[in-house]
């Protein structure tokens, strides 16, 4: 399997084709960003952990429900080989501190402790 051309790129990752029309290559960024994309820095090691994460999640989902995952392999600390897959655009936030675009919509101060773990879908 060979690492191509890149197709996608976002805040947090990298897609590229492979040799398989059914098979792409993710591969997971440092890169953080603040403020709806306003601040931008780097946060060493961030694209690993997500990688491992992300893979270990798809892993467990499969194991457990019976429901199918884009994941084949973990190719590296930063890269894993997927299925092409058709992608449901649903984004799912976690809050434990009040920041970003919630703290604008509702009026709660950056930085503040929220209660509760706010869970956001988008």
């Amino acid at each position: 399997m060979e690492k191509l051309t890149q197709v996608y790129e976002g805040k947090a990752k990298k897609v590229f084709r492979t040799n398989n029309p059914e098979e792409f290559i993710v591969d997971y960024k440092d890169d953080a960003t603040a403020f709806n994309g306003k601040k931008k820095g780097t946060i060493s090691g961030k694209g690993a952990i997500n990688n491992r994460v992300t893979n270990y999640l798809m892993q467990k989902l499969a194991e457990e429900t019976g429901i199918p995952t884009h994941f084949i392999k973990e190719l590296s600390d930063r890269e894993t080989l997927v299925k092409k897959v058709t992608i449901i655009p649903l984004e799912v936030i976690i809050r434990n501190i009040a920041a970003g675009s919630m703290s604008k919509r509702l009026g709660i101060p950056e930085g503040k402790i929220l209660p509760v773990t706010v869970l956001e879908y988008s």
